[in-house]
């Protein structure tokens, strides 16, 4: 962190005693980045974003941290810090997307169409950056769910404050006094915001229940079918592994698609480069997610997508294929070209 003074280093026995004043700060602030960094990417809806506003959530609770008078916990005190940093660049902003919040599904046979600003769109993010780990199974469940693609994008439905009510009330389970003390509002202001925001999301049919498949050993098997007949492109193993209703969709692309027979002449058809493509692995918003890597012509692999699979019921629901790679395979600690095989 370029604003936090770090102690110098020290020799011999003094090497050994405790971190100096400034250190043991500095880590008071990181172990709270975490979750920090998940409540801002909940509010923005973007991952450069989110980690630009816990940073700055950072540099300012440093700066003050010699005026905090502990009428709070630090935890409390930085997640106001946050929740000011957040509404401050949500102000005047317009809200992000998926495609499929932006039009009807498209024809396989239409072209992509243009490439949209990258802040029309929700971003994936590491799950290591945004979901503590350990604590209640139950509450990992809710918090999983939290950050899927779909809930970020229909949080985006709501007004900043109506959104952080919310989270702080539903996802993170904080008393409505204690949300009221944040942002500096009533108690019967934060239960009307909190009303409204529910219906807006019940009006989508989105809560975050935690009801999507967790990791089990049959979601493995699954997800190894699905690798298995991407790399192949196995194209009748593939179908068999998608909903009936599944999705692809390509940010920055508004064009998306839905069921077996698009999916698969896209495939066929403008999609068909993805032939060959090797998956390596990560996972996003609480999902399994690959680098899709098309054979390059020189040789070897490049960068073509993140895809951000989801999973439910026993199948694959949705193909999110975000092609930003420049930006998004750094973030996810992705190779920038894989070898020939």
């Amino acid at each position: 962190m370029s604003d936090v003074a770090t102690a110098s280093s020290t020799k011999g026995a003094a090497a050994r005693e405790p971190a100096e004043p400034e250190q043991r700060a500095e880590l008071r602030l990181e172990r709270h980045r975490v979750e920090l960094t998940g409540y801002c990417y909940r509010m923005l809806g973007s991952a450069f974003e989110a980690e630009d506003a816990v940073q700055e959530t950072m540099v300012r609770a440093w700066r003050a941290l010699d005026r905090f008078e502990g009428r709070s916990s630090l935890r409390s005190w930085l997640y106001r810090i946050a929740t000011n940093v957040c509404l401050d660049m949500l102000g005047g902003s317009r809200r992000r997307a998926r495609p499929m919040d932006l039009s009807s599904p498209s024809g396989a046979e239409n072209p992509p169409g243009p490439a949209l600003p990258e802040a029309t769109w929700i971003e994936p993010m590491p799950s290591g950056r945004i979901l503590p780990d350990g604590g209640d199974p139950a509450e990992t469940a809710v918090a999983r769910e939290s950050v899927r693609l779909a809930f970020i994008a229909a949080l985006q439905h709501l007004a900043p404050r109506q959104r952080a009510v919310l989270i702080l009330r539903e996802v993170l389970a904080w008393r409505a006094s204690e949300v009221a003390e944040l942002l500096g509002t009533t108690v019967a202001s934060v239960n009307s915001a909190l009303q409204r925001a529910r219906a807006t999301l019940a009006s989508g049919e989105i809560t975050p229940d935690g009801s999507t498949d967790s990791m089990d050993e049959e979601q493995r098997a699954l997800l190894a079918r699905y690798v298995s007949a991407f790399e192949s492109y196995d194209l009748d193993a593939l179908t068999a592994v998608l909903h009936d209703d599944a999705t692809l969709s390509m940010p920055p692309y508004g064009l998306w698609l839905r069921g077996h027979a698009d999916i698969r002449a896209w495939l066929t058809g403008h999609g068909a480069g993805c032939r060959g493509s090797r998956l390596v692995p990560v996972t996003a918003n609480g999902c399994q997610a690959f680098g899709q890597y098309r054979p390059d012509p020189d040789g070897g692999f490049s960068p073509w997508a993140l895809q951000v699979v989801e999973v439910s019921g026993g199948r694959v629901t949705a193909l999110n294929s975000f092609l930003d790679t420049a930006r998004l395979f750094p973030l996810f600690g992705l190779p920038p070209r894989l070898a020939p095989r």
